[in-house]
């Protein structure tokens, strides 16, 4: 497929977004939802910085990680249905899309730049966010790892985008907010731009592999900025 845009630099571009913590603040309500669940087996000392060592990895791993952890008997299938109903009931009561992320989105849209969404999210969850941030009708390529094999770090949700849009994923830029997006990216040849979600990961090696780096998140992101750099970045031939 022949990527166009007026804009040079975007010739041959599409861009990939993670979803949680990338185009959404949506990490409070995963740790509720999360808070929630485990609170409901007995275990009630789960707080936000416990929560913060799961970001960016999918909900079917997160939970995988807890079974072991915390010695659940409740099947995987049975603990992912509840965590996604609770997940679902506080994301559909609101969800908040970062304010220049939308900017950004809205803009690649106008210059017809191919784009994608590639979650670990469920797919209702996805859908849910999106719809409710009203970015739905920009972004209609999706991507859920519950239809891959594997997750992050693991470049299958990225890759499957890049098939889904028709491009090579060397004309991907993937924007993540955590190191298994960016592991992901890396690995699957794209080229990234990171805003770390929790500020102390900044300096993880898994974001020296990104070509630019917001390293304040989302307090030092901007549309103008990350366009700019795409415009001047050209993929690999």
């Amino acid at each position: 497929m022949s990527i166009s845009s007026s804009a040079d630099g975007l010739a041959r571009t599409a861009v990939v977004f993670d979803l949680d913590g990338t185009l959404v603040d949506s990490e409070p309500n995963y740790f509720e939802a999360g808070r929630q669940l485990l609170a409901g087996v007995g275990v009630t000392d789960f707080d936000w910085q416990e929560h913060e060592r799961y970001v960016g990895i999918s909900t079917a791993e997160t939970l995988a990680i807890w079974r072991e952890k915390y010695g659940l008997a409740t099947p995987l299938d049975e603990l992912l249905d509840e965590k996604n109903r609770r997940y679902l009931e506080l994301a559909e009561a609101g969800t908040h899309a970062y304010p220049q992320m939308r900017a950004f989105v809205e803009r690649l849209h106008a210059r017809g730049v191919p784009m994608a969404v590639a979650s670990g999210s469920s797919r209702a969850a996805i859908d849910a966010i999106l719809r409710g941030t009203g970015l739905d009708a920009l972004l209609t390529t999706l991507v859920s790892a519950e239809e891959v094999p594997q997750g992050k770090p693991e470049p299958d949700v990225f890759l499957e985008a890049a098939r889904r849009l028709g491009v090579e994923p060397a004309d991907c830029v993937v924007l993540e907010d955590a190191a298994p997006g960016a592991v992901a990216a890396y690995k699957a040849g794209m080229r990234c731009i990171a805003i770390p979600y929790v500020a102390a990961t900044a300096d993880d090696p898994a974001f020296a592999t990104a070509g630019l780096v917001f390293r304040g998140g989302q307090r030092e992101f901007t549309a103008a900025a990350a366009y700019d750099w795409l415009a001047a970045s050209r993929p690999a031939d």
